[in-house]
């Protein structure tokens, strides 16, 4: 069984923000991701477009 993940495969953290560019997890999250729950990684995958809408509006 694969576990779903956010991952782009472009890992680079955005020190201002603490998340990565490419797919928006924190370190914690990213760190601990085989660890969640299938519906603890939904939510966060679910906030994740509008980090990433948050980081690149900060960064103009």
């Amino acid at each position: 069984m694969s576990i779903q993940t956010p991952c782009v495969q472009v890992c680079e953290i955005d020190t201002a923000l603490a998340v990565c560019r490419g797919c928006g997890r924190t370190l914690q999250e990213i760190g601990n991701w085989v660890r969640y729950s299938p519906s603890e990684r939904l939510r966060i995958m679910r906030e994740l477009p509008a980090r990433q809408a948050q980081g690149t509006a900060e960064r103009k």
